[in-house]
């Protein structure tokens, strides 16, 4: 091996061995049959194949793109733009910035985060970079796996949860250039805003910019503000619109 090939090996090596001295934090919630999903998804089906008295234990499962913590690539929303598949593996992984709005959203399960919001995070971390993921910490996470608690329907059968709102979701992309968001809610939108729209306006306008989303994390609570990294490591399946993810972060 030649002298350049020993040095990039190197420090290849040396980058992993400072990695993993770092902290690991798991962003992705476990799913089953019973865990909280769409309304308009079917339950998952999880059957077992094969035992080991078979010779080995071999398993299928049934359950829709968007299930559990998972991935919208912009075709979820968007005609004529991008399948997870053509995703590039640079774009899954990104500095992470966490805005946390979660005593507003345990006042108020409507609370919508607006470019005020955004500011006033500045004010005390500093400007959010370009080519940052951004992710709305609600600590609505902590109401996993009850899907009664997740869904927080009034007497109505109306949802109340929280979310991002339009003008939030232009400036991040406008004015920072940031690269994809993330959130702990089924939706991109607050329920109020879904409600007064009659669309998810801000989960079309982020998918429409060409980008990617990851809905239902958890675990923001344990992220800094700024300074972590976000690893979102999903399957393959062709030309789909969305897929289970198992993202995580390391510390800095």
């Amino acid at each position: 091996m030649s002298n350049e090939l020993t040095k990039v090996s190197n420090e290849l090596l040396q980058a992993i061995q400072l990695l993993k001295e770092k902290e690991w934090v798991d962003l992705t919630h476990t799913f089953g049959p019973g865990s909280p999903h769409f309304s308009a998804f079917d339950s998952a089906e999880f059957q077992t194949l094969f035992n080991h008295d078979d010779g080995f234990f071999a398993q299928s499962f049934k359950f829709a793109g968007q299930y559990g913590t998972h991935i919208d690539a912009p075709i979820h929303f968007v005609r004529n733009t991008r399948y997870l598949d053509e995703v590039g593996l640079k774009e899954l992984v990104l500095p992470l910035v966490v805005i946390d709005r979660s005593k507003e959203a345990a006042l108020n399960n409507d609370f919508t985060l607006t470019v005020d919001d955004i500011y006033g995070f500045e004010e005390v971390y500093g400007k959010i970079e370009e080519g940052s993921f951004v992710a709305l910490r609600t600590d609505w996470s902590k109401r996993w796996p009850d899907r009664e608690a997740f869904e927080n329907k009034d007497d109505d059968g109306q949802n109340h949860a929280p979310g991002w709102s339009v003008d939030a979701l232009r400036f991040l992309i406008e004015e920072r250039k940031i690269k994809a968001i993330g959130h702990e809610t089924f939706d991109t939108d607050s329920s109020i805003d879904y409600q007064k729209n009659g669309k998810l306006l801000a989960e079309y306008y982020i998918l429409e910019q060409d980008t990617y989303q990851i809905e239902l994390l958890t675990n923001l609570d344990k992220i800094p503000a700024k300074g972590a990294v976000i690893f979102n490591i999903v399957p393959k399946p062709e030309k789909a619109s969305g897929f289970p993810v198992r993202s995580f972060a390391i510390l800095p």
